[in-house]
């Protein structure tokens, strides 16, 4: 694995965590903006990481569903994941869709489960 997709795995991972550790919470004080960006964030960064592996180029303007639309072009695998509960996926990352804990809980699930579908392929 080359470091640019490492990297962009790390990142993922990291993100990912520190948004379930803010889940953890009581629902009173959890920042919803911190799951929701962290999430988003991992998802960016998962799916980069996939595209960096396979010697492709991103940059900072894609959009989540523009990177997972790439995915799936390489492998049809990748149309198991789901982020269609992500109301930023087809937008740039922008705090107005991080509301409520149970949108952004949805987020933090997408995240989790393309973690989990990339650990099931053997890529992270």
């Amino acid at each position: 694995m080359d470091e640019k997709s490492k990297n962009h795995f790390n990142t993922a991972k990291e993100n990912l965590n520190n948004a379930n550790n803010e889940l953890f919470k009581p629902e009173e004080d959890v920042v919803s903006y911190l799951v929701c960006k962290n999430s988003q964030v991992a998802i960016e960064n998962y799916l980069k990481g996939y595209l960096s592996l396979r010697c492709f180029e991103t940059n900072k303007e894609e959009t989540l569903q523009s990177l997972l639309n790439r995915c799936k072009s390489l492998d049809s695998k990748f149309n198991q994941v789901d982020i269609e509960t992500i109301d930023c996926k087809a937008h740039k990352m922008d705090s107005r869709y991080c509301q409520d804990v149970s949108k952004v809980s949805s987020c933090f699930d997408a995240a989790d489960n393309l973690d989990t579908f990339l650990r099931k392929l053997k890529i992270i």
